[in-house]
């Protein structure tokens, strides 16, 4: 799933290539991508692209004099840029192939969706503010008013677990499973630890870690064409999704724990004295 350093890298290339720009087709493909119908698709045809935005994991294309393109790539959709698009409209079939914007200039994008669950989302709006999801985002974790003290208010009173409380878009914008997995894991905290319980030291040690990995993420990814997002995304990752590989701080194994839908990745001796967490699914977690 893209996430907030993602996401950031692609505002920063589509602004490089969109601004100043007419959007002349607005093509859907899967009809269940569009989750709004007023203002129409068709709505942004034929305005310049005034300014590209990132609110948390969504996408805002905003056009000079008229409404905003939004879209949420969700877990398995993609933005590819294309110098020259195909002639003719895409075929509606079972391909990952969800929508396509093309400019003036004969360039444009395919926004896809692999596999089955369908859940990327592209909404045209007068306002970003009108999209439920964006309406209801926390802050910004790299916003210049986002500080320990804000973190710490956050958190005050939370008794869901870290890695529960960090992939919340409402409590913190942005993060989701991979980096919430890096975030733990430069923080020495386990995934499981409550939220609510952590010293100031702790808080502390938090928000450096959040900031830390979130900064060299979006830092590692910024001037990567959109195409080489995923492959950087991966080669930076510590412990997310690297289960059975040593630990780059400590050369202990990476352990994983699974849930129904998603899995989590940590180093015992880093993050739980240790000790291996027990799969939620047979035991009482580890605190």
């Amino acid at each position: 799933m893209p996430e907030l350093p993602e996401v950031e890298a692609l505002k920063d290339f589509l602004t490089e290539h969109l601004v100043g720009h007419e959007i002349v087709r607005v093509l859907p493909v899967a009809i269940s991508v569009l989750k709004t119908f007023d203002p129409p698709l068709s709505a942004v045809e034929g305005h310049e692209v005034a300014a590209v935005r990132r609110y948390g994991k969504f996408l805002d294309i905003a056009t000079a004099d008229g409404p905003h393109l939004v879209t949420h790539l969700a877990r398995a959709g993609w933005l590819h840029w294309k110098d020259r698009l195909p002639d003719g409209p895409p075929r509606p079939g079972k391909g990952p192939l969800a929508l396509r914007v093309a400019l003036e200039t004969g360039a444009g994008f395919d926004l896809t969706e692999a596999g089955t669950q369908k859940r990327l989302a592209v909404y045209v709006v007068g306002d970003p503010q009108d999209v439920p999801g964006v309406a209801r985002l926390g802050p910004d974790p790299l916003a210049g008013d986002f500080d320990e003290r804000r973190l710490a208010e956050l958190l005050a009173g939370e008794r869901r677990q870290l890695k529960g409380a960090l992939r919340d878009q409402g409590l913190i914008a942005g993060v989701g499973n991979a980096y919430s997995d890096e975030i733990l894991h430069a923080a020495r905290m386990s995934p499981f630890k409550l939220a609510a319980s952590l010293s100031e030291e702790e808080t502390g040690r938090l928000y450096a870690a959040l900031r830390d990995t979130l900064t060299e993420a979006v830092e590692r990814s910024r001037g990567v064409a959109a195409g080489r997002l995923k492959a950087e995304k991966k080669s930076g990752l510590r412990v997310h999704g690297r289960t059975g590989e040593p630990c780059p701080v400590c050369g202990d194994t990476i352990r994983d724990v699974s849930f129904s839908d998603s899995s989590l990745q940590y180093c015992p001796t880093c993050q739980t004295g240790g000790k291996p967490l027990a799969d939620r699914r047979m035991s009482r977690l580890l605190k």
